[in-house]
């Protein structure tokens, strides 16, 4: 995970649309693009609003003109979750989920992961002692290993067996670490070639690739080395020119790779998602971006970024962990295109490949306001054109309720394992109602985000959120006033506990029967069904709410 202490600069939000003509930010993550078919849920007839609406959201379906990439729903797999495979609840939950991509080691842990060795047997050339730029004292490095079989690791053939049971995708992030701590004649090479024989080994099999995991932090293994170790003159602590040196070696190498197995894989680099830093941050994170692209130029296939959105560390409130959700989206994809026009590089698609809050303090992380968050989050990467994103992260540790894990790892009390966590439920709903292709719309008040999409089928998918504490009457008004049909609605609140921060969340009013997470057998529960006439439809929005709606409509 990313702890680079993310401080967020208060400025006037500028809502800027991409031009499509111009930066393509999606790029090959559209090039196995499907299109969706709605399906039309089991429901229960309801009666349309009659009160006075107080916000109105116009729908112009016919004006879709962005495709949705299949890969904004992804998230990350790692080592210390168990083998995953073997855990049949947790498996059933992830085949629901559908995430379409996941991503493997770390994280941090990708940079201390040797994918072909068995536990206690790495390459001769590595250290006992991996140094780091924080605080720790030195001791002996906890490696990981790809052929590790106990409970409390993940085997390389596991992973490729988690992809194929869940239809998902791999992106893999190799060990760029041992590039800078391995204590060869040229450590980079031998790094390089370590990571391109992962690329034979895996046939074909992942199209997506990552150099490093956050190598600019202080936190990662290899920003700090000892260099009386080191053969080939690099310096103690690294810099985005050593990274882009490195990053090239790598690309270059798993390209040769890819080419001899008759793959075509893309490879992306660790870019810092702002330009905007203060005054006491290293200059190593500062210079990153312009020093990065001094050594490599244009040789990235991709742009890596990661974002945790709320300030670190910090007891952040509901509204403004909402808030974050949109204005860091737009300030990230913004930045992307300044550091690309200001560094005289293209700009290439771009992978949030990590991706939650910081909030703590009061369980944020574990209650139903992340399951907001998450759907502006998603809404905003479709609108934005984000190219791949992976949430972090499937399982983690409870740590008093500041756990960014979507299940329960076990250690959550009164719970059972592997219990699926608040954010579950609104990615899930999310993915199913909502289409192939980005749709036009607007709301009249701007506490009430409408993200519009259509299916290829014709049917229409918005995910209207109300992130006001009090109840909002919703007309929804289609571009066609001789519309008629059905729309279909699933409404996501929190509970009454915790304040807050529930750790709940309730299905058209239906909640859990355990103390947390929602209700069981949800995939049964109806959806709520209104008559559209003339084109519009009155539905009661509850305060704090997400609702999910399907409208299959006909003349």
């Amino acid at each position: 995970m990313n702890y680079k202490i993310i401080f967020v600069t208060v400025f006037a939000y500028l809502a800027f649309t991409i031009d499509a003509a111009a930066q393509d930010t999606q790029g090959f993550f559209l090039n196995d693009w499907q299109a969706k078919k709605a399906v039309i849920p089991p429901f229960k007839k309801m009666e349309p609003a009659s009160q006075k609406a107080d916000v109105s959201i116009m729908v112009d379906a016919k004006n879709t003109h962005v495709k949705i990439s299949r890969y904004l729903y992804g998230n990350n797999t790692n080592p210390y979750m168990t083998q995953i495979v073997t855990e049949p609840k947790l498996m059933k939950q992830l085949q629901q989920l559908s995430p379409n991509i996941l991503r493997f080691p770390g994280g941090n842990i990708s940079n201390v992961y040797f994918w072909d060795a068995a536990p206690f047997h790495k390459p001769m050339d590595v250290p006992d002692t991996i140094l780091y730029g924080d605080k720790r004292k030195p001791k002996r490095e906890k490696f990981w290993y790809g052929k590790d079989e106990n409970p409390n690791s993940l085997t390389v053939e596991n992973y490729y067996k988690l992809l194929q049971q869940t239809n998902s995708t791999g992106t893999i992030c190799v060990n760029a670490g041992y590039a800078r701590y391995g204590t060869g004649k040229d450590p980079i090479a031998t790094a390089a070639h370590y990571a391109a024989n992962w690329v034979r080994y895996d046939k074909g099999r992942t199209k997506f690739w990552e150099v490093g995991n956050e190598d600019y932090g202080n936190w990662q293994a290899g920003y700090r080395i000892d260099t009386a170790k080191n053969k080939d003159g690099q310096p103690t602590i690294t810099n985005g020119k050593m990274y882009g040196k490195i990053y090239k070696a790598f690309h270059d190498s798993m390209h040769a790779a890819a080419r001899e197995i008759g793959a075509a894989i893309h490879v992306g680099a660790t870019i810092i998602e702002t330009g905007k830093h203060n005054a006491w941050e290293s200059d190593v994170t500062k210079n990153w971006n312009s020093s990065f692209f001094s050594a490599a130029k244009n040789a990235a296939d991709f742009f890596v970024i990661h974002s945790y959105f709320t300030p670190y560390q910090q007891d952040s409130k509901p509204d403004e962990i909402l808030n974050l959700a949109t204005l860091v989206s737009n300030n990230m994809m913004q930045s992307m295109q300044e550091m690309a026009q200001q560094n005289g590089v293209e700009l290439k698609p771009i992978a949030l490949t990590e991706w939650n809050i910081f909030a703590e303090g009061s369980k944020q992380q574990i209650s139903y306001i992340n399951g907001m968050h998450a759907a502006i989050v998603l809404g905003e990467l479709a609108k934005l054109k984000y190219g791949m994103a992976c949430r972090w992260d499937l399982a983690n540790g409870y740590g008093k309720g500041n756990d960014h894990g979507m299940f329960n790892k076990g250690d959550e009390p009164n719970m059972p394992k592997w219990s699926a966590r608040p954010v579950f439920y609104y990615m899930y709903y999310f993915q199913k109602f909502f289409g192939d292709h980005l749709a036009s719309a607007s709301s009249s008040d701007s506490n009430v985000l409408i993200y519009a999409s259509t299916f290829s089928d014709g049917k229409i998918g918005l995910v209207v959120i109300n992130k006001d504490s009090t109840t909002k009457t919703i007309e929804v008004n289609l571009s066609s006033t001789k519309q008629k049909g059905n729309l279909y609605c699933y409404t996501l609140t929190g509970g009454n506990d915790g304040g807050l921060f529930s750790g709940k969340v309730l299905i058209n009013g239906i909640g859990p029967t355990l103390p947390a997470g929602g209700p069981d057998n949800f995939e049964n529960i109806p959806a709520w069904q209104y008559d559209v006439t003339n084109g519009k439809v009155k539905v009661a929005m509850a305060a704090k709410a997400v609702d999910y709606m399907l409208i299959d409509e006909h003349k």
